[in-house]
């Protein structure tokens, strides 16, 4: 038994996860509470459904780490085989628990349903190891060791194993405590993670503390920080410092913190200004509407959208020019065209107390580019009853459905640096911008 855990590793089991057939969200999740306590993950393993494997990947990672946390295979089936595992890495031999078997047989009788031999296989355990209650299924949990490493299993299900962990597994822990570990992510849009790197030069030194790294999903930079000290106060304190700098080396290209979206930061900054936001969308097909009422109170802001998708839709429902779209035209992904969809949906959302509008026009693919169009050419305007209408031009990369969500993010992008007061701000993937021009002269 260990008599503090300073370290953890995470093993998920499992043909699916292995295979690439299920994601793993475990794993994520137990790291970040483990680190929340001041116990540090040092590696994340996965293994598939071989008994041999399964014991060597809990003797391997027990040589590793404090506290191994095992998800998965706890089921009723054949290849469910972290039980007999856990007790072949400890060289124990698997039990019949009487209690363990009582609390699957209460848990089958509420739901009106009859204990089988394969549940009931659920209640073996290695002889030197506890188990732990299931209150959300069948699979009790298992706390053993493996020589001086602490290893806990819970079901891999996560309304199963998060109750357990919260429940069963946390109170058992014993971090560290002459230490106190604190983490912070801070989110930019709008740059590459090459750039933003650039900007924070020093900070990111592997030999500092607090430690500064950076990590590009979806459109979005996180800028991640570390801190460890003595103490909770002076592990917060380093991070407030490397915080301010950070925010000021990003700029306006920093929107929020944690567990913050872009589309959450520009309704929260709609709000406060009292606005009102409509949208205008072709090859995004309402995945920006989608992204901005996904934030919980965007009703206050958002007063809806058009999805005009295809071009007769644009002239009925917008008001665009049908001139722009013809012969003759610059058709229908072209500043002008998204400039008159903002001003068209702007102008039709006055009489809901809108005075914002986006729009966006593009080639999302895979077919219908040209040389001077090619797959990825989009438009977003962004049209204000105070401001010039702004338009810019991006070249996404990627798959169709890449271009739709890069779309829809870079709109957001855009309006976030109206309202930060930054309008002028180049963003990422951003070949041109047009301040003034009209679609519809409005």
């Amino acid at each position: 038994m260990a008599t503090e855990h300073r370290t953890a590793a995470i093993l998920a089991v499992g043909d699916e996860i292995v295979l690439g057939q299920s994601l793993d969200t475990n794993s994520r999740w137990l790291s970040q509470r483990l680190f929340d306590l001041g116990i540090v993950p040092v590696e994340h393993a996965t293994v598939g459904d071989d008994l041999g494997a399964h014991a060597a990947a809990f003797r391997r990672l027990a040589e590793r780490a404090d506290m191994v946390v095992c998800t998965g295979g706890l089921g009723p089936t054949a290849d469910d085989l972290t039980r007999a595992a856990l007790a072949g890495a400890s060289g124990d031999t698997l039990v019949e628990d009487a209690g363990a078997l009582a609390s699957i047989e209460a848990f089958l009788k509420e739901r009106g349903r009859a204990m089988s031999p394969l549940n009931r296989t659920q209640a073996r355990r290695p002889s030197r190891a506890a188990w732990l209650p299931n209150g959300h299924g069948t699979a009790p949990g298992l706390a053993g060791e493996v020589g001086a490493c602490d290893v806990f299993c819970i079901p891999g299900p996560p309304a199963e194993m998060r109750p357990m962990f919260e429940g069963h597994v946390r109170p058992r822990l014993k971090p560290p405590t002459d230490r106190a570990v604190r983490t912070r992510a801070l989110h930019c849009v709008g740059l590459g993670e090459s750039d933003l790197a650039d900007r924070l030069g020093s900070l990111m030194s592997r030999d500092r503390n607090p430690t500064v790294g950076t990590t590009a999903s979806g459109g979005v930079v996180s800028v991640r920080l570390r801190s460890v000290a003595p103490g909770e106060a002076e592990a917060e304190r380093l991070l407030d410092a490397d915080e301010h700098e950070v925010r000021r080396l990003a700029g306006p290209h920093l929107f929020g913190a944690d567990g913050e979206t872009i589309a959450g930061a520009v309704v929260g900054r709609l709000v406060a200004r009292g606005r009102g936001l409509v949208v205008a969308e072709s090859c995004t097909g309402g995945m920006l509407g989608a992204m901005v009422t996904q934030v919980p109170g965007s009703s206050a802001v958002f007063r809806g959208g058009w999805i005009v998708y295809d071009n007769r839709a644009k002239v009925a429902d917008l008001g665009v020019p049908g001139a722009l779209l013809g012969a003759g035209g610059p058709g229908a992904v072209s500043r002008e065209v998204a400039a008159a969809m903002a001003e068209g949906a702007l102008r039709h959302g006055r009489d809901r107390d809108a005075d914002t509008a986006l729009a966006i026009t593009g080639i999302a693919g895979p077919e219908g580019g040209s040389p001077d169009k090619p797959v990825g050419t989009v438009f977003v305007a962004l049209a204000r009853a105070d401001a010039a209408t702004d338009v810019r031009r991006f070249s996404m990369a990627g798959d169709r459905e890449s271009v739709r969500r890069w779309s829809a993010l870079s709109a957001l992008a855009m309006l976030w640096m109206h309202l930060a007061g930054a309008p002028a701000t180049r963003l990422l993937r951003e070949i041109e911008a047009t301040t003034g021009v009209s679609g519809t002269g409005a």
